[in-house]
Formats: C-alpha cells, sequence, structure tokens
C-alpha cells in the first residue's frame, strides 16, 4: 500500500485526533487498535454506556490513571489538552471538543447518528460513518452537506459495504467491467461430507425458526457438489430449498448493500436479492451474465453469498467479492488463466478479498479523512435505492417498530421514493416508532401506516434529501 508515502508527504497535520460515538463492538475494536496504530490518537470516547465508554480504554490496555470523565465539550478540551483520554455519557458533545477533527459516529442509532454527524459537520468536523442504519436513510444528503462545509463524509474500512465500494472501484480504475458484486453473509454453511451434515458457523445467536446443523439426504447430497456447467440455477434454486432451516440473511445484511448500490451504481437483481450459497469456486460460475452460464442479466449487479464449504477449506470470511472480465481479449485471457477462478468458458473471474476486520482496519479511513481530507467511498453518492420492510407477522396498531434485527419485519431493496403517503416507508424511519394501524403479515409497509415522531432530525434531513436528490 501507498499509505504511508501519502501521509509522510502529503498530510495537512502531523497525526489525527478522533473522537468515538458508541462504545459498542466496532467502536471499541477501533480504540483497542489505536495504540499500535501510527498517526492515530482516540482522544474522546462516548457512549450512553458510562461503563462502555470507560470500558473501550480499558480493554485497549490504556493507563486508567490518564484517562478522565468529561461532562462538557469544554471540560473534555481541557481534560485533552492536559494529555488525557476523556470518555463521557454525553454524545452529543464529541462534535464539539476543539481537539477532535475526525468524529466517528458509531452509536448504531439512526436518528443519534444524524443528529451527532450533522453536530460535527457544522462544527467543521470530518465524519466516519459507521451506522449503516443512518448512511443507508440519509447518507447522500450528509455527504451533500459535509462538501458544502469543506469537511469529509465517508464510509468506512472494516465495514463490508466500505470495503465493497473500494473494491469496485478498483476495477473500474484498472479498465475492468464488473458483471457483479457483493458481500459474504457472516455466517457459513460447512458441509461435512462424511457425516452428510451441513453446519452453520457464525458467531450470531440463533433464533427460531432456524436451526444450526441440518442433515441432508442421500438424494440430496449432489446438489451440494460443484455445480456442473449450464446447471446453476437448478443447482441454486435446490440448495436453497436443502439449506431453507438454517439462519438465512438479516435486514442488516441488505443494508449495507443498499448502501453499497447507491455508492455504486450496482443494481440487485430481485428486490430480496438471489442469495446463492456459493463455494468460493462457483461465484464466477453463478454471478455471471446468464449468456455465460449465470443467472444475472446485466452488468454491475449485487447480492449476496452464503459460503459453502468443507471443514477443511477457507471461506470468504465475511468478506467482499466481485466478478469481472476484461473486453480485451488478450487481457481476459491474462486475467482467467494466471491463478484467478474463472468460470467454465473463461468468460468471468472472481477476485475476493476474504476477510473484513471491522474496527480493526477502520484506521485507513479515519486517516485519510483527517490527514488528507479525502474519503473512502465513491463520488457519485445518491439514493438510487431503499431499504423497506415487510411485516413478517400480523402488527398491531401501537406497536413499535424494531430494527433490522427485529424477527417482526423482513427488507426489500426498492428503488428510493419521496416521503409521501402510500410510498414504501424507508426502514430506518420506522425504527422506534409506533403503527397507525393494524398491518397484517406480508404487507409493504408505507409512510402512512407509521406515525411520524416530532422533532425528529432523520425526518427532517430525509425530506431535505428527497428535495435534493428526487424532485
Amino acid at each position: 500500500m501507498v499509505y504511508h508515502h501519502l501521509y509522510s508527504q502529503f498530510a495537512k497535520a502531523a497525526e489525527v485526533n478522533v473522537g468515538i460515538i458508541g462504545a459498542g463492538n466496532y467502536g471499541t475494536a477501533i480504540v483497542t487498535q489505536s495504540p499500535r496504530t501510527p498517526r492515530l490518537n482516540v482522544v474522546a470516547v462516548a457512549d450512553i454506556s458510562l461503563e462502555a465508554a470507560r470500558g473501550a480504554y480499558e480493554k485497549a490496555g490504556y493507563d486508567m490513571a490518564k484517562t478522565s470523565y468529561a461532562e462538557t465539550a469544554e471540560e473534555a478540551q481541557l481534560h485533552i489538552a492536559q494529555g488525557l483520554s476523556v470518555y463521557t455519557d454525553r454524545p452529543e458533545i464529541i462534535g464539539q471538543i476543539a481537539a477532535v477533527q475526525v468524529v466517528c459516529e458509531s452509536s448504531g442509532s439512526p436518528e443519534g447518528g444524524v443528529r451527532y454527524a450533522l453536530q460535527a459537520i457544522k462544527a467543521g468536523k470530518h465524519v466516519a460513518m459507521v451506522t449503516k442504519d443512518c448512511d443507508v436513510t440519509v447518507g447522500p444528503m450528509l455527504k451533500r452537506l459535509a462538501k458544502d462545509a469543506g469537511v469529509v463524509y465517508t464510509p468506512v474500512d472494516g465495514d463490508q459495504h466500505g470495503l465493497l465500494i473500494q473494491i469496485y472501484e478498483w476495477a473500474k480504475s484498472v479498465g475492468l467491467t464488473v458483471l457483479s458484486g457483493g458481500k459474504a453473509t457472516d455466517g457459513e454453511f460447512v458441509f461435512d461430507e462424511a457425516a452428510g451434515t451441513v453446519t452453520i458457523k457464525t458467531d450470531k445467536k440463533i433464533h427460531a425458526p432456524y436451526v444450526e446443523t441440518i442433515q441432508v439426504a442421500d438424494e440430496d447430497r449432489k446438489w451440494l457438489g460443484m455445480i456442473p456447467q449450464g446447471q446453476a440455477a437448478e443447482y441454486v434454486a435446490r440448495r436453497k430449498e436443502i439449506l431453507a432451516r438454517l439462519p438465512q440473511p438479516g435486514a442488516y445484511d441488505l443494508c449495507e448493500i443498499t448502501v453499497a448500490a447507491n455508492y455504486t451504481g450496482m443494481s440487485p437483481a430481485v428486490d430480496t436479492l438471489l442469495h446463492a450459497p456459493l463455494r468460493i469456486t462457483e461465484i464466477p460460475v453463478v454471478y455471471c451474465e446468464a449468456e455465460n452460464g449465470g443467472l444475472f442479466e446485466r452488468g454491475d449487479t449485487i447480492d449476496l453469498a452464503t459460503c459453502l464449504r468443507r471443514p477443511d477449506e477457507s471461506g470468504l470470511g465475511g468478506g467482499v467479492f466481485i466478478v469481472v472480465r476484461c473486453d480485451n481479449a488478450y487481457s481476459n485471457h491474462v486475467l482467467t488463466t494466471k491463478g484467478q477462478i474463472s468460470n467454465y468458458d473463461d468468460t468471468a473471474a472472481v477476485i475476493y478479498r476474504p476477510y473484513h476486520l471491522c474496527g480493526v482496519e477502520t484506521a485507513t479511513s479515519l486517516l485519510l479523512a483527517g490527514l488528507l481530507g479525502i474519503d473512502t467511498g465513491a463520488d457519485d453518492y445518491r439514493p438510487r435505492y431503499d431499504l423497506a420492510k415487510v411485516a413478517a407477522r400480523d402488527i398491531r396498531a401501537g406497536e413499535v417498530f424494531g430494527n433490522d434485527h427485529n424477527p417482526m419485519m423482513k427488507a426489500r431493496i426498492i428503488p428510493a421514493v419521496p416521503v409521501a403517503a402510500g410510498n414504501p416507508a424507508c426502514a430506518h424511519l420506522l425504527t422506534g416508532n409506533r403503527a397507525k394501524a393494524d398491518i397484517p403479515a406480508g404487507t409493504l409497509i408505507t409512510y402512512d401506516m407509521v406515525e411520524e415522531p416530532e422533532d425528529s432530525m432523520i425526518w427532517e434531513i430525509r425530506r431535505l434529501q428527497d428535495r435534493t436528490f428526487l424532485s
């Protein structure tokens, strides 16, 4: 990588001071990695749980005598000037601390994320957005507001959509034609051929109706073998039936895909995504164009894959992938014969990154913003698509809509539409608000089915985004 050359020759400052909002798993990983990251200083951590905010420094091995609680931005600035690192249960002060140059928003709250991002932008701070619920709802508008204010709004390395955006932009920059791109689901389907079982390997808790392991009938095992040429559709359909009782993608997976689609212009083939269970070697076979044996009618298609593998095989590691070709015959010959995994007729090859390190690798986005004033996204970020929700069960009037991890709703990706009665509601304008009426299972939830909250910043900025991009 050339980052160290860029930092040494073009940096606008010697170091970057970062304030973290949200000390969950992601935010904490940024803090724990920061003492070993050159040029990066986490000077403030905020969480509504004071224990979590302080605990991030403890997990990082900080000398706790050199940390201090602060209740106000002025108090925090004073402590930082004295060489202390600050923790607080007042997230709203982070963007107001003079010493902070980059605000990393990882609260997980769509409403809070917008408020904290706007505070930071107005105060002349760069914003690194981890809260995808916020980004998928109003990210294009926040990026526009940041640009107008002369600061950076960026996705982050470590998040799958951020990594997918970067690998897509890299491919286009070297003249590759992108046929498809996507991310791996966190879980992987591990096929034990001797036992005839498939088990999901995941760090997430498994809830009913899903199970952790299934027994595969003898007559069904052939469908878990390598997909033969010309049989992609049949094999994918049968696998989805066989593996249906194992955990499937969540709304959070579709949320990240939607952000990546809005950044890159890639489009989903169907609103729920195909989500094929695939070996790495099968990705270019299935996720290429139909004329070459794949399932997609056009290039630049975005989707998910769950890695199917044996216990002794490496997997996708929750990483990202693109399927590409070269439009020059000689270049394409090089692409598909020098060790890359290609499809049967060598018209496509997969390039993949078999890991995403969450907050451990987010420093690159923070440093590029703070030192160079550039983001790690793409230039043309606009609301091409929305994440919408369908009732997975009957929802009663007055019930509070849950977030992307709540099983009361399932997700779809739809063309972006403005806030208006009858239009499908953007998923995270529902979160935490109440249903206006009874909603039967299977219903696509529209704006007239939700009680709009008073004084909501995310609803206000969403309407501004609609006027800016969709009118």
